[in-house]
């Protein structure tokens, strides 16, 4: 098959090239940088919000993957008119430009932080936090972290080009993704970095808040299986299949590269505290689940890391 993905020389892009290339698909990998490109794609240098350039790379491709975006919530917080422009618009973008090349298929990276504002704390059965799935109704009152309302607005946009144009879709819900070539900011690598360099590890707030993190080859696994017919015009949440709270993380890697010492500091605003998420749909139609536990992918990616910087 003749697949674009934007972002794919990005940290999770990159792994889903390669997925998709060991495949046996012919991949165009749409990006900025070449900074994880994979020798057996082929490269366009295009920004998501140039229109009329990503119209001509996609002509003659089936299916695109929207991966591009402004993921750093730090930087999302700091930066909010650019991260409505390239998470909003860049999806506009990339969804006119395969409405007008006439791909089959556009298939949208977004997130379990959108679970967030999907039921208020008082929605419980038996005394314990519902599991919640794919239909579960989202309160946009609650949407929180703007990062969330623009993974929303993109989801939103995706069902409207469904209804408007026939445009079919597919939306991975990524749970908390860590592994080879995460950026340096996300808590995995910031404690591995921290670890290797004889630094305390910092947690933000009291390390309670749990959130089930999915390595990113398992979930690279998941797009390619999202080509099946089974997926046309479905949402699944991409979940991990334990939770692992901030100060497990950081017990992790204090057994696997310590001791360590380990310091508290003031909770991120509007942080994702973690809900409990079903990855059933996933499993039902598209015979996924992650397979890698914790500790052996903070391990393989600490060896990457040393790999890496010769550290």
């Amino acid at each position: 098959m003749r697949i674009a993905i934007t972002g794919g020389c990005g940290f999770i892009g990159s792994h889903v090239v390669d997925r998709l290339v060991a495949a046996g698909h012919d991949v165009l990998s749409i990006d900025l940088t070449d900074k994880y490109l994979n020798p057996d794609a082929e490269h366009a240098r295009i920004d998501v919000l140039d229109l009329p350039g990503l119209t001509s790379a996609l002509a003659g491709r089936e299916v695109v993957y929207h991966l591009a975006a402004m993921a750093d919530v730090e930087q999302v917080f700091a930066d909010p008119v650019r991260a409505v422009r390239v998470n909003i618009d860049g999806t506009e973008t990339v969804l006119e430009a395969a409405r007008r090349s006439g791909l089959s298929r556009t298939v949208l990276a977004s997130t379990v932080w959108v679970y967030g504002a999907a039921l208020t704390a008082e929605d419980q059965l038996d005394g314990e936090e519902q599991e919640l799935d794919e239909h579960v109704p989202i309160e946009l009152e609650h949407s929180g972290h703007l990062y969330v309302a623009t993974k929303l607005a993109a989801e939103m946009l995706v069902h409207s080009y469904r209804e408007l144009y026939g445009q079919h879709f597919t939306i991975l819900r990524y749970g908390i993704p860590y592994g080879p070539r995460m950026r340096d900011e996300l808590v995995v690598a910031r404690f591995v970095q921290a670890a290797l360099a004889g630094r305390p590890i910092t947690i933000a707030g009291d390390g309670r808040q749990s959130r089930n993190f999915v390595y990113v080859e398992d979930l690279a696994d998941a797009h390619v299986r999202a080509l099946s017919p089974a997926a046309e015009d479905q949402t699944f949440a991409l979940e991990g299949s334990t939770g692992v709270s901030v100060r497990d993380i950081a017990d992790t890697v204090d057994e696997l590269l310590g001791p360590v010492t380990i310091e508290h500091i003031e909770a991120r605003t509007a942080d994702y505290a973690g809900r409990r998420i079903s990855s059933a749909q996933a499993k039902r139609l598209l015979g996924w689940s992650p397979r890698t536990n914790f500790a052996d992918g903070v391990g393989r990616y600490a060896d990457w890391y040393r790999a890496a910087t010769g550290s």
